[in-house]
Order: structure tokens, then C-alpha cells, then sequence
């Protein structure tokens, strides 16, 4: 096994066109490490740099502290599994499995032990006669990864390997591949656009828009203490709230609501507040509360999302934009907001529900930069 570190690492396609901006970043030995963003962000591309299939244009990436930005990729040691498996088709499991290794001349008893290894693993045992044809989507990525980890590489990378599986099967090889992880330990760069995926398989995640690197740690931490105002609105389903506000006097005051003892410079100001840091209050709470008109009631099973308006402001909501990272605007009677519930409580559309703010569940914004305040 080996670490893998991205130096000041920049990709340019021809026209100019920046795929990856100066990434610096760090792959601990054994680590499982999340490359997140939506379509284009340049995730794919840092892969297939480590991969050796993007020729890198600036920087450096190492593996096991050796600079590989010219070493071919059969001598890399790394393996990857693609979106699309890329199965050989005429071959059974068993010998798609093998196929590496036999590439490799490795020796027939060992080439036998390693692919009985791999097929008790991943509970291909009884498949290995069959061809890709015939088996469905969740036995062709297993395949896949048996394929990849047969080899025994310093890296494994993993490029949207779930996105073609239905929802059901997604959560299950979420767990299964959380599960060999922890038997194998093989380093691990893992890429996906689906933040839930992120938030579950990672050790850590990195956020990436626009080619540049937003954020990088514990899912978790992510979650909770976001970056910026694009992992604010990227990182969490439904994303966080985001309402315009002003500073002043250790004061901020979202229209007649106001939140006291919060550190902040005066001035404009962006609240940001989890759907699950607002909760339904009565009328005599003590805390920080406001009204918000019901408009539509998401019932999802174990949870209700209700989605309603803030009388009483200027009527505009900033929300990120999910392909530049920069603030959009969108006009509406009020300022919107998502409220999660237990699954329980479903006020009906078209009520009042007051709802009181969480401790310690407000955040703060540079409307200027996108960038957190630290209110602490």
C-alpha cells in the first residue's frame, strides 16, 4: 500500500479549458478518500491523473513518495474500476478476474489461490462460470472491483462505480464496499457526485467545484462546518438554508427576527440553517422563532420535508449554484426554507407553523466571497 499526494497539480485541455486548478492534496496510507462535486467539476480528471490516463500539465503526483507524472500507467501499480465495469464479455468471471494477473505471468497455483481469495470475498463463488451477459448490474461491479483487487494494488480507484445500479443496490454495495475496505485496507480514491455517497463511505471528502478544491475533511465536520456557500448547498439533501440578513452590534437580524451574541462584522450577511436545525415551537417559546407559511408537505417515509415562506423580507433568496459556485438569486413572495420533521408531524399546506432555531445551528456568510464567518 502507498499514500498518494496531488502537488499544486493543474490540468489544461486544449482551448484553455482548466479541468483541475492547482489541487494540492493528501492520500494517507490505507486511507478511503472521497473526490466529490457535481458533473465537470474535474474529479474524473484528478483520478485519471493518479491513473496515468491524463497526462498532467502542472504539478506532481506522487505514489509511495515517487513522483509518477512519467511513469506509464502498467507500472503504477494502481487499479481502477470504471463507471461502465468494462468487462470482457467472452470471458467467464473467472477468467475476467485473472486476466491481469495471467498478463502479468504469474504462476497458475497462484493465479487460482488469488481468484478463489477474491471470489469468496465478494460472494462470486457460484458465478465464475458465467459470462457478463449474464449476470445483473450489481454481480458485473463486484466483478469489476475483483478484477481490480485480484491484483493486490498500492491504489485503488474507483470511478462512479454505483451510478448505473438502481437505488436498492446502491446501498447495498455502499455497505459492502465500506466492508472490504476495512478487510483489505488498500488505499483508496473513490469519485461520485452523489453527496450521500460521500457522507457514508468516506473517511474523509474532498469537495471539488470548478477544478478547485473547496473543502477537505471528516464527512461529518464537512456537514456541520461548511467551507463556503457552494458546500453549504452541495454537501446535504435537501441543501442548507440560506436567508439574507445584516450585522450589527454583535446582532444579526433576518427581518424582524433577530439573533443575538453572534460574532459577525457589521454589514450584509448570509444565515445558513440545516433544514433539521429548525423544529416546530409553540407561540411561547423563549428561544429565536419566526413564522413560515406552509406551501408544499414532503412526506418520504421516515422523515416530511416541508418546504414553506418567510413573510416580512425583501422577497429574494440566495441560493449556490450547483455549476459555478457563485450566488444565484431567485424571486418568490418570501424568503423559502426546508424544514425536516420526524415523520409524524406533517402540518398541512397552506397552514402557519412556527419554528424555532436550534443552539448552535446557525452559521454564517460573506455574501461578498461565499466564504464562512467564524461566529464563535
Amino acid at each position: 500500500m502507498a499514500g498518494v499526494t496531488f502537488d499544486a497539480v493543474t490540468k489544461v485541455y486544449p482551448g484553455r479549458v482548466v479541468a483541475v486548478r492547482e489541487l494540492s492534496l493528501g492520500v494517507g496510507d490505507g486511507e478511503f478518500l472521497i473526490l466529490v462535486g457535481p458533473s465537470g467539476c474535474g474529479k474524473s480528471t484528478a483520478l485519471r491523473m493518479v491513473a496515468g490516463l491524463e497526462r498532467i500539465s502542472e504539478g506532481t503526483i506522487s505514489i509511495g513518495g515517487r513522483v509518477v507524472n512519467d511513469v506509464p500507467p502498467k507500472d503504477r501499480d494502481i487499479a481502477m474500476v470504471f463507471q461502465n465495469y468494462a468487462l470482457y464479455p467472452h470471458m467467464t468471471v473467472e477468467k475476467n478476474l485473472a486476466f491481469g494477473l495471467r498478463q502479468r505471468k504469474t504462476r497458475p497455483d497462484e493465479v487460482r489461490r488469488m481468484v478463489d481469495e477474491i471470489s469468496r470475498m465478494l460472494g462470486l463463488e457460484d458465478l465464475l462460470r458465467r459470462r457478463p451477459g449474464q449476470l445483473s448490474g450489481g454481480q458485473r461491479q463486484r466483478v469489476a472491483m475483483g478484477r481490480a483487487l485480484v491484483r493486490e494494488p498500492e491504489v485503488f480507484l474507483l470511478d462512479e462505480p454505483l451510478s448505473n445500479l438502481d437505488a436498492k443496490l446502491r446501498v447495498q454495495m455502499r455497505a459492502q464496499l465500506k466492508r472490504l475496505h476495512e478487510r483489505v485496507g488498500v488505499t483508496t480514491i473513490y469519485v461520485t457526485h452523489d453527496q450521500v455517497e460521500a457522507i457514508t463511505l468516506g473517511e474523509r471528502i474532498a469537495v471539488l467545484s470548478d477544478g478547485v478544491l473547496q473543502q477537505v475533511g471528516p464527512p461529518q465536520d464537512v456537514y456541520d462546518h461548511p467551507a463556503n456557500v457552494f458546500v453549504a448547498g452541495f454537501i446535504g439533501s435537501p441543501p442548507m438554508n440560506l436567508l439574507e440578513g445584516t450585522a450589527s452590534d454583535g446582532r444579526v437580524a433576518v427581518g424582524e427576527v433577530e439573533l443575538d451574541r453572534v460574532r459577525a462584522p457589521d454589514g450584509p450577511v448570509l444565515i445558513g440553517i440545516r433544514p433539521e436545525g429548525l423544529r416546530p415551537v409553540g407561540s411561547d417559546d423563549a428561544g429565536v422563532t419566526f413564522e413560515v407559511g406552509v406551501d408544499l408537505v414532503e412526506p418520504l417515509g421516515d422523515e416530511v420535508l416541508v418546504h414553506g415562506s418567510i413573510e416580512g423580507l425583501d422577497g429574494r433568496v440566495r441560493t449556490p449554484g450547483a455549476d459555478d459556485g457563485l450566488l444565484a438569486e431567485a424571486d418568490g413572495s418570501g424568503s423559502t426554507v426546508t424544514i425536516r420533521l420526524p415523520p409524524e408531524e406533517r402540518p398541512p399546506a397552506g397552514s402557519r407553523l412556527r419554528v424555532g432555531v436550534a443552539p448552535n445551528a446557525v452559521r454564517l456568510f460573506d455574501p461578498a466571497t461565499g466564504l464562512a464567518i467564524d461566529a464563535t
